[in-house]
């Protein structure tokens, strides 16, 4: 079995108290730390290969060093990232993320947060965004940590971290308009949901800024490619003639009217220009690509990770919400308005 280097062998070669190097190493406590020293500390840790004893460590604040993730669907693209960001802050840091996917069901996800809080998790992070959330305030009255990421709830003060939706969608109308697009559509997705409140809510008022267009709301089952087929599919068969855009509350319910458009010998952009939001992973590989509202899912979790970390060690649960700025990425599935008469 290999030694495990000790902070009294690291304090040796930096030629340093024990104290001084734990100081120095820790991301806490090393602005009590004169900056050379804490350089010369972490020149030894590096050249000695120490790895900090993070079970000691969680014994000597009384934390588990864990953080407990729950998303509500890890085949959703977006999430990835976000969980990356997660854990490129937290490990550094001596933290393992623990995730648990809930596929959407109130049930499991009760399930798994009470799993992980028997796990002793330090706090959470949870991207299941519903706009009523009991759970949450159950949560909140017991005074667990607890960040949002990518999606809020409007009955808990909780911390959330968010791309700035509102900016995302005005940005996607005024494109659309500036193409000479007249009638619009958006397309919702659940009403129980954050993400979907706050879209559709900038979508009406974007809408409202520019006379020159009429627009109307579509709500889709779920955020989903089927979801959004099944949604255009309908509104095909309504027979909205004038329509000449949809922007799609996400880039899955984006591909989805793709696949509609293409099943009713309709073409994009010819015959419809489709926006999407979120910018997932292969997007630009559609077809045709998807212009798209870019949004910075690996920041958001690493944000997350970083403002819970902070509300852990400070003991505070601060109601902040931190909107990281969004860019509409404008690609081959928007075009110049055509009529379709």
């Amino acid at each position: 079995m290999v030694k495990r280097v000790t902070i009294a062998e690291v304090a040796a070669l930096a030629r340093v108290h024990k104290g001084t190097a734990s100081r120095a190493l820790s991301e806490k406590s090393e602005h009590q730390v004169n900056p050379d020293t804490v350089k010369r500390v972490k020149r030894a840790a590096k050249q000695l290969g120490y790895i900090p004893n993070v079970m000691a460590r969680g014994l000597r604040t009384s934390l588990s060093m864990t953080i407990g993730v729950i998303i509500p669907d890890l085949t959703n693209p977006i999430f990835p990232p976000i969980i990356r960001g997660i854990e490129n802050y937290l490990s550094p840091r001596g933290y393992t993320a623990l995730l648990a996917n809930t596929d959407g069901r109130d049930s499991l996800e009760k399930s798994a947060f009470n799993s992980l809080l028997e796990r002793r998790v330090d706090g959470f992070i949870m991207a299941t965004g519903l706009v009523d959330h009991p759970l949450l305030q159950e949560a909140f009255e017991s005074n667990v940590k607890i960040v949002l990421a990518n999606r809020g709830s409007s009955n808990v003060p909780y911390p959330l971290v968010t791309g700035d939706d509102a900016s995302g969608i005005a940005a996607a109308v005024h494109h659309l308009s500036d193409l000479g697009h007249r009638s619009i559509v958006h397309m919702a997705g659940p009403a129980n949901l954050s993400t979907t409140n706050t879209r559709t809510t900038a979508f009406i008022a974007s809408c409202a800024q520019l006379p020159q267009l009429t627009s109307s709301v579509i709500s889709a089952s779920a955020l989903s490619v089927d979801a959004g087929e099944r949604t255009m599919d309908e509104m095909l068969a309504g027979g909205e003639r004038d329509v000449t855009a949809v922007v799609a509350s996400n880039d899955l319910l984006a591909l989805g009217a793709l696949r509609s458009l293409r099943k009713h010998g309709l073409r994009c952009p010819e015959d419809f220009s489709i926006v999407g939001f979120n910018d997932m992973p292969f997007a630009e590989d559609f077809y045709p690509p998807l212009t798209t509202v870019h949004v910075p899912q690996q920041e958001i979790g690493t944000e997350s990770a970083r403002l819970l970390l902070d509300n852990i060690q400070n003991d505070s649960q601060s109601p902040i919400t931190i909107s990281l700025p969004v860019s509409l990425i404008v690609r081959a599935s928007t075009a110049q308005a055509r009529s379709r008469a």
